[in-house]
């Protein structure tokens, strides 16, 4: 490695989350504060939910009740008479 060019490693550096949980990861920064950690985080304590704010799981059913309907209904090709 090139002398001078890389940033001082910390191996041993606190990181702290909101929660109030703190481990130390390797790192070029002496002290990491971070909003959400594996210990907090929803996805790995299992309660994660998905918040539907702009109702878009009810918009898209509601789409694909009208596509299954439309499409069991035949469609009747109308046929205009040719003027002479």
């Amino acid at each position: 490695m090139k002398s001078n060019i890389h940033p001082q490693y910390y191996p041993k550096t606190k990181t702290k989350c909101i929660c109030g949980n703190s481990f130390t990861i390797g790192s070029t920064k002496q002290e990491i504060q971070t909003e959400i950690c594996g210990n907090c985080h929803p996805f790995y304590t299992g309660k994660e939910k998905l918040i539907d704010s702009a109702g878009r799981i009810e918009k898209f059913k509601a789409r694909l009740r009208e596509a299954e309907t439309n499409s069991s209904k035949k469609k009747v090709k109308r046929t205009r008479a040719k003027k002479k």
